[in-house]
């Protein structure tokens, strides 16, 4: 199905027609950390829909909720026409349109809808954060849903949601933060550790960008920083051609991702490897993405560009926290402008867990800079 590229996006999309709104003590669950942070009493069992408790709470900063089945859609839009969408409780930024030169806006991100074997909406794509947490003493956790915190800001300069997610017995918290500037989406993730033992943690903050096809796409800046080749790291919105780097006579082996986070709850799925596990150096500074690839660059710059020359497109991409960056390219076999247009980019723990120590705090950022303006 082609990508998606309004409010998640078109609702009828999702459900043939637009579904009746939930009373508030369906999703009462989700409300339940901006109860304990701002003590705000929650409604009456069906008094009002959550969309519209959330627009009671949270409104001036320009910000509207829409609810759509089971999730609520929060719209960010600046005066100068860039906009976002961020869905709860997934914490998925499925649309990000960006102010360009020419005075219109522009889709930076690749977001598909299609339906599930069950009949329910599958949204892949766009931007999502993710990270695994555990220690010595048996911990592992992960945030499976996030609730609304707090919203900042104003539509004449930015505009910031800050979700939060905490483990049930009080010893972890994560934020995630999501930025609308004038000419940049950010994504943070706050991990706390408020136990006494030191936490290792992996994650990642995952983009996949809109492009015409990965056979005009380059990434520029890359050159001479180390890579390891890995079979496609997937979370539980990655888009992934079937057959990605399917070789003859080679034997099926788990996904790579299914090895080392299997507590994520990541899709089920088996692909083959496209090569064994290759170690190297970039050597191309302007290297092209029109072939089938998976790597993590340990040593990459904090910011490379992205640039495709069907769009007549760019996106700077920055990274603040994590040590290593991901690139996917499902490869140019596939129709232009289609599902499979898009680059996946990705500030990433994989390769090295994040040790974070007692009583402290870890950050990570990814930033999608438009220079396009």
């Amino acid at each position: 199905m082609a990508a998606i590229n309004s409010c998640l996006l078109s609702l009828n999309m999702i459900s043939g027609s637009r579904s009746p709104r939930k009373s508030i003590s369906i999703v009462r669950p989700h409300l339940h950390y901006s109860s304990l942070t701002r003590n705000i009493p929650l409604p009456g069992v069906a008094s009002i829909s959550y969309p519209e408790y959330l627009e009671s709470e949270f409104s001036g900063h320009g910000v509207t909720f829409t609810g759509v089945n089971e999730s609520c859609v929060v719209h960010m839009a600046l005066e100068n026409g860039s906009i976002a969408n961020l869905m709860l409780p997934s914490g998925l930024i499925t649309s990000y349109k960006a102010q360009m030169w020419h005075g219109g806006t522009m889709e930076l991100l690749h977001t598909t809808v299609s339906q599930g074997q069950d009949g329910s909406a599958v949204i892949e794509g766009g931007v999502s954060p993710a990270c695994s947490c555990e220690n010595d003493e048996g911990l592992s956790w992960s945030p499976s849903s996030w609730a609304l915190h707090q919203v900042k800001g104003d539509p004449q300069g930015s505009i910031q949601v800050e979700l939060i997610s905490r483990g049930s017995d009080g010893k972890i918290e994560a934020k995630y933060m999501v930025t609308l500037q004038q000419d940049v989406l950010t994504s943070e993730i706050r991990v706390f550790n408020l136990g006494i033992s030191s936490l290792r943690m992996m994650g990642s903050v995952l983009s996949h960008l809109t492009v015409s096809t990965p056979e005009a796409s380059y990434a520029v800046g890359l050159q001479g920083s180390d890579f390891f080749s890995k079979p496609p790291f997937l979370a539980n919105f990655s888009i992934l051609p079937p057959g990605f780097g399917k070789r003859n006579n080679q034997a099926s082996k788990k996904y790579w991702v299914e090895e080392i986070f299997s507590s994520w709850g990541t899709k089920n799925q088996n692909y083959e490897e496209t090569e064994k596990e290759l170690e190297g150096e970039e050597t191309e500074n302007y290297k092209h993405l029109t072939d089938e690839m998976s790597k993590i660059y340990k040593s990459a710059p904090r910011n490379f560009t992205l640039i495709d020359r069907g769009r007549r497109n760019s996106v700077v991409v920055g990274r603040d926290g994590f040590n290593e960056v991901y690139v996917l390219s499902p490869g140019s076999r596939h129709e232009s402008y289609g599902r499979y247009s898009y680059i996946c980019v990705g500030q990433v723990a994989l390769l090295q867990p994040i040790i974070i120590e007692s009583q402290t705090e870890w950050r990570g950022k990814q930033s999608l800079h438009n220079p396009n303006m």
